[in-house]
């Protein structure tokens, strides 16, 4: 732990990085991302709460998720307060209710939007201004934060994936492994063929499969490339 600790303050002390980390549902981006910023004593950006926020706001408003009239009225007025392990929309903790897998599909189609895109693209760079940052999401390195100093994509079999989603939906969820995993496989397929900011690794990105590793493994590899010991 003392070594950790070390090698911790050696990565602080040189400079506060922009690190994102990219990848598609279930392949664990959420929890390696905290696990990172915490190793590293960083703000941690979970952009896709942001947009299963507005998601959720265009499902409880009964709009269509390509009706961008009533989504950018929507945006006008949405207020998202991002604090640690919270997400308050318009003063309502919707933290708990975003986890869905009906609003992870409507975000999915939401997040291809231009109006919505736009909105939270603005959002997102302001929390990046003066690094000491790991952001999450499906095009941070791509086009949020190009200038990263590390980047990362994070990739898992789908089968694992839809293991885990089977876990954190836990006895609150309806759905069978099988069900999960074809939800997987047609949210991949929309993001990776959506016009707008589709999903695909940075250029630069070190690229992690993370199917038969732990979180920490995962970490710890991030931190080796973190430290320049790669």
């Amino acid at each position: 732990m003392a070594h950790l600790v070390e090698r911790k303050m050696d990565v602080k002390e040189k400079q506060q990085l922009l690190i994102t980390i990219d990848g598609p549902a279930g392949a664990g981006k959420t929890t390696v991302s905290k696990m990172l910023a915490d190793k590293l004593d960083y703000r941690y950006l979970d952009t896709g709460a942001l947009y299963r926020a507005v998601a959720w706001v265009v499902h409880n408003a009964d709009l269509h998720h390509d009706d961008d009239e009533g989504i950018s009225r929507i945006c006008h007025y949405l207020k998202l307060d991002l604090k640690k392990d919270q997400l308050v929309a318009n003063g309502e903790d919707i933290t708990d209710l975003i986890r869905t897998p009906d609003i992870t599909m409507l975000a999915s189609a939401v997040s291809a939007r231009p109006v919505v895109r736009k909105v939270l693209l603005s959002l997102q760079r302001e929390v990046g201004e003066g690094a000491g940052l790991v952001a999450e999401g499906r095009d941070m390195g791509t086009v949020v934060f190009p200038q990263a100093d590390k980047k990362f994509f994070l990739n898992a079999s789908v089968r694992q994936r839809a293991i885990r989603r089977l876990e954190q939906y836990g006895q609150d969820g309806n759905q069978t492994l099988e069900q999960i995993e074809a939800d997987i496989q047609q949210r991949d397929e929309n993001d990776r063929r959506r016009d707008l900011a589709p999903l695909k690794p940075a250029d630069d990105a070190v690229r992690i499969d993370s199917t038969t590793i732990s979180a920490e493994e995962v970490v710890e590899k991030m931190l080796s490339y973190v430290r320049g010991e790669y």
